[in-house]
């Protein structure tokens, strides 16, 4: 675990396990945790005889996932707490300083929401409190939120060297995380991730100062520019506002839900810059809360299970809209009168389109298109794909995460092209290239302005996406996930599917159904490529394999990069003119059965399938 510290200075308080890596790693921790919260956690633990459990917190390390780091919060090194995100952000601090010369001046971006967990005292303030404290060479550009939303977008505007954010957005209330953006406003990816863990092993006993704190309050670095950079923020949203004085006019009813975040202000505030007055906020969501009193998770992904008071508030208003922001107001959730719930991959065929009616717009010229890009991660819906065949723009896949499209488009960028609309089927959304994030708060006042513009025409949004469908065809599909926390279980059926027939064969049928390509890209295998390589870069930190069915349906298994989840992903792409809906759907459905119980097997693998 780095540098052993004072091993012996707690070993007398605490009985052995009969373990010696494992005595060596509890000592370890009582030696450097200075939260007599954790502290006592570890010592119960370690007195009531949990070795498993001591073994899961103390002998790994969080990785960097899809979104950053991400575990439960209490004591131990597997988790996020005062100890672990004081090591992350020394071994952060590093890394930047050997990277970035003039780190001193360019400072970080600092920013934290409402997670807290008062049987450990862990919180997300608690947190930015260690990092500042680990700032003490930095010289006046510490900057700080009380609140997220407007991260990525302060990085870029400061132009700052890096950016932290304590957050688990959407997970479970347990949960707390540590998520790193690159000086260009995106999320880290390779190689600066593995640097920076490698760093962080490196330093892992705290810095002299670390655990004094007083000095959140006493720094000088410390200052807070969130009403500057949201007064900017707010006026750059003009740049995908489209029909302000309609929205003006607009007779739609618009109810929003925060799901006990940070989005309830700045929301009612973009609104209003799109010419909206404010929607109706849902009143038992509105306020903070760690807990998430009103939802059992504070994931709007789930649907309507999890959005029933948004809709029962929208029945008595008579509202037309629901749009419903997670905890850190990245993600967003649609409900169109009726109450008919959008899933990614349908809210993202609108967007795309509205996004694409409003350039043409501006740009008659057809030759215009060459550099426009349209982005969406590999297992979200491939209508996008389709839009650009039929109307000359260019698409592009990513692997999964916001972070690999924010990458993406800050490289197109640079070569001079525009990137008007990217997505990830798990309702992250970005409309323009403000941020290079996904951001709930820009894309809802987009929902709303593209509703009003729809009124006009005597259409809702679920018509308007049928008539979507009926032009560039029927995309249906399959978004669901088991639960599995046990690595072991996960390695083994993902094994199974790379030794399907024997050694290296992976399967030919799934049930009745002929697989006619694979794509691995964890092993970087793909059969439909010449080479028999993936175009993809390889992701060998978590599982995820396609499977192209001879019917035209393409389905995916991947691990969850945040959660404990095998997700899974189908689609059936019918061209121009099918209509048949009621079919494509039953002929998905099965497909995707079958890829769950044969190629999953959950009920052998004792996978808790999704209740929600």
């Amino acid at each position: 675990m780095g540098s052993n510290g004072d091993l012996n200075a707690n070993s007398q308080c605490l009985s052995s396990t009969g373990d010696l890596v494992l005595d060596k790693a509890v000592n370890q921790w009582m030696a450097w945790d200075k939260n007599p919260q954790t502290r006592k956690q570890m010592e119960s633990l370690v007195r009531e005889g949990h070795v498993v459990e001591l073994r899961r917190r103390l002998c790994s390390r969080m990785t960097f996932g899809t979104a950053g780091l991400r575990a439960e919060m209490g004591a131990g090194f597997a988790c996020i707490n005062d100890l672990t995100v004081i090591q992350s952000t020394q071994g952060m601090y590093k890394y930047l300083a050997k990277y970035f010369p003039d780190l001193k001046t360019r400072g970080l971006v600092v920013g934290f929401d409402t997670r807290a967990q008062t049987s450990s005292g862990c919180t997300s303030e608690r947190y930015l409190g260690a990092i500042i404290m680990n700032k003490l060479e930095l010289q006046s550009c510490e900057l700080y939120f009380h609140h997220f939303v407007l991260q990525p977008y302060a990085v870029m505007k400061y132009e700052a060297a890096a950016g932290v954010m304590i957050t688990a957005s959407h997970n479970r209330k347990e949960d707390n995380g540590y998520k790193v953006y690159w000086h260009n406003g995106a999320q880290i990816s390779s190689p600066h991730d593995k640097e920076i863990l490698h760093c962080i092993e490196e330093n892992t006993e705290p810095w002299p100062e670390s655990w004094n704190e007083h000095l959140v309050e006493s720094s000088l670095l410390r200052r807070d520019p969130l009403e500057d950079v949201c007064r900017w923020y707010m006026e750059e949203l003009n740049t995908i506002c489209f029909h302000r004085e309609l929205n003006a006019k607009s007779p739609l009813k618009f109810v929003h839900s925060s799901f006990h975040g940070v989005g309830h202000n700045y929301v009612q505030r973009a609104f209003q810059q799109f010419g909206f007055p404010p929607p109706i906020p849902v009143p038992e969501q509105k306020e903070t809360d760690p807990d998430f009193s009103t939802v059992s998770c504070p994931n709007p992904e789930e649907g309507e299970s999890v959005l029933e008071l948004s809709l029962r508030l929208a029945e008595r208003e008579e509202a037309h809209i629901v749009v419903a922001t997670d905890p850190d107001a990245d993600r967003l959730a649609v409900a169109d009168f009726g109450w008919k719930v959008f899933t990614g991959n349908e809210l993202a065929a609108l967007l795309g389109w509205w996004m694409l009616f409003n350039w043409k717009e501006a740009h008659p010229d057809p030759a215009d298109t060459e550099t426009v890009y349209m982005l969406a991660t590999t297992v979200s819906s491939k209508i996008l794909k389709a839009f650009a065949r039929i109307e000359g723009f260019h698409f592009e896949e990513t692997l999964p995460g916001f972070k690999w499209i924010g990458k993406r488009i800050h490289e197109l960028t640079k070569t001079g092209k525009e990137v008007i609309f990217s997505f990830e089927e798990s309702i992250g959304f970005l409309c323009g290239n403000m941020v290079l994030d996904k951001d709930g708060v820009s894309t809802a006042t987009v929902v709303a302005e593209m509703a009003a513009y729809l009124h006009t025409k005597n259409l809702s949004l679920n018509k308007q996406l049928i008539n979507i469908y009926e032009i560039y065809g029927y995309h249906v599909s399959r978004t669901s996930y088991v639960l599995c926390s046990d690595p072991l279980t996960i390695h083994r059926i993902f094994s199974r599917l790379r030794n399907f027939g024997g050694p290296g064969d992976y399967p030919e049928l799934c049930g009745d159904y002929c697989i006619t390509h694979i794509r691995d890209v964890t092993t970087g295998y793909d059969s439909s490529q010449p080479d028999k390589k993936c175009v993809l870069p390889l992701s060998k930190n978590s599982q995820m394999v396609t499977f192209t069915f001879q019917n035209g349906v393409v389905a995916t298994l991947r691990t969850s990069g945040t959660e404990p989840k095998i997700k899974y992903y189908s689609e059936f792409c019918a061209v121009p003119g099918e209509r048949d809906i009621s079919s494509l759907e039953e002929e998905l459905r099965k497909v995707t059965t079958a890829l769950v119980e044969e190629f999953l097997e959950p009920d052998k693998n004792n996978l808790l399938r999704r209740s929600v």
